[in-house]
């Protein structure tokens, strides 16, 4: 039997998740030209900004998560909020119509109460043939609560509601057997969390054989996308008219 290990891939399956969404997120954002001002909407601790060393980069977001939050679900323990530009409600910017060449908003919208209304926001603040640039899940576990209002979005979602948008980007992150593998990974830390109970090494063996299995699955069935996937991303361009 031959033990030598397999060669690692780009992304270990099911731990794809950010990385790859970064990755697509610094290319997106080199489309936009050089100097543009760009509003980062829902800035949390500015995560992005290094993306947009070529760009007029302003901060918005709504400033109240502590990183406690209720603490329910997944919290950050510590959140900075003292480096904002602007500290208001998302569908309520205090800008000016067409002030920005370019929004970006980055996993944000599954914690907005009203994001079809965040859309339109943004929009307002978009001039005509800016660059709209949006991710959030299609999928997700409670996180930030009690600042989470909806588990996800899918990619009708944005097609529905970015009418008069040309898009240049739309691509889901990730697929059914990468988000299956996510969960499978978070077994361990959610039955020490809220079953008070440390899975055992055979329980180990099972899930690393399945992550095996599903990183096969992975790489022959990225159709599956349509049915399951981290989330989407979008980069779109605002109609002139």
């Amino acid at each position: 039997m031959n033990n030598t290990p397999s060669k690692p891939v780009a992304f270990p399956v099911g731990k794809g998740n950010q990385e790859n969404r970064e990755h697509w997120l610094e290319a997106a954002l080199k489309q936009i030209p050089d100097g543009s001002r760009i509003l980062d909407a829902g800035a949390g601790e500015l995560q992005y900004k290094r993306f947009c060393t070529h760009l007029d980069y302003v901060s918005q977001d709504f400033g109240q998560y502590d990183g406690q939050g209720d603490q329910s679900g997944l919290q950050t323990e510590s959140w900075d909020n003292s480096k904002l530009d602007i500290v208001s409600d998302i569908c309520s910017i205090p800008v000016e119509d067409a002030s920005f060449d370019a929004v970006m908003c980055v996993e944000v919208l599954e914690h907005v109460p009203n994001p079809v209304a965040a859309i339109a926001e943004l929009n307002r603040l978009l001039r005509p043939g800016g660059y709209l640039v949006l991710t959030s899940p299609f999928c997700s576990l409670t996180h930030f609560a009690p600042y989470h209002f909806c588990t996800g979005f899918s990619r009708y979602f944005y097609e529905k509601h970015l009418e008069g948008y040309e898009m240049l980007s739309l691509e889901a992150n990730g697929n059914y057997f990468e988000y299956v593998a996510q969960e499978l990974r978070r077994v361990r830390s959610i039955s020490k969390q809220y079953a008070s109970t440390r899975v055992g090494l055979f329980t180990k063996l099972l899930i690393a054989m399945l992550l095996k299995k599903l990183n096969t699955l992975s790489q022959r069935g990225g159709e599956s996308k349509e049915l399951l996937c981290y989330g989407y991303q979008v980069l779109a361009k605002k109609g002139e008219a």
